[in-house]
């Protein structure tokens, strides 16, 4: 099956001033569909077209043969997380059970919202940052390198933030920090992440 870009889930401009029309034009334009091409190019090649992309990532994590393969199907599933987890409409704090959950595995919004920007801030080189929903339904902070994502760990994703450099280099240059804070406090759609703990919680559950 191919793997189609999927459009922004918003107009290019939408979250501005925080993050520039022509840097979500570059992203997805340029980075993002350049490994959705390149994914599909390589899945055909290696004939497994016919397993979803989450199988794909599954199947050729640490597979040394296949690590082009890899790189470009997480990218491309990393991506299209990454858009729907931010918002033009971010309330700027979760709430709700999400709220909850937070308070109970970190303390307290406040120092979930440092642990993350930590991880993303101390990611050397390329990466992402992540919330995520351990195999034992606890929530935690993680960072990864390059495209590796926690469906390769077999973790539940709920949240991420892109720290590559180009993600925010044209609007906030070397303050990387500066945009993950921004990103926090503008940006995340918190509806989409409560609503990614609910599904893994009802197939828990099953």
């Amino acid at each position: 099956m191919t793997y189609e870009l999927p459009p922004l889930p918003y107009s290019y401009d939408a979250l501005e001033p925080h993050m520039s029309a022509r840097t979500l034009e570059f992203h997805h334009d340029k980075h993002h569909a350049k490994y959705v091409n390149q994914y599909n190019q390589l899945v055909q090649d290696a004939g497994m077209a016919d397993r979803s992309i989450e199988e794909v990532i599954k199947a050729t994590y640490n597979d040394s043969s296949k690590t082009g393969l890899f790189n470009n199907a997480a990218q491309a599933w990393n991506h299209t997380f990454f858009w729907n987890c931010m918002s033009p409409n971010s309330s700027g704090a979760p709430s709700g059970a999400l709220a909850d959950k937070i308070a109970e595995d970190f303390g307290s919004v406040d120092t979930f919202k440092q642990e993350f920007k930590q991880a993303g801030a101390t990611q050397f080189g390329s990466g992402w940052a992540w919330l995520v929903l351990d195999n034992n339904g606890k929530l935690k902070v993680t960072k990864t390198p390059n495209a590796i994502n926690p469906i390769a760990l077999g973790e539940t994703p709920l949240l991420t933030c892109d720290v590559w450099e180009h993600a925010y280099y044209l609007d906030y240059q070397n303050r990387k920090p500066d945009f993950i804070d921004t990103f926090l406090n503008n940006l995340v759609n918190w509806e989409f992440v409560a609503q990614q703990m609910e599904s893994a919680r009802q197939k828990a559950s099953v």
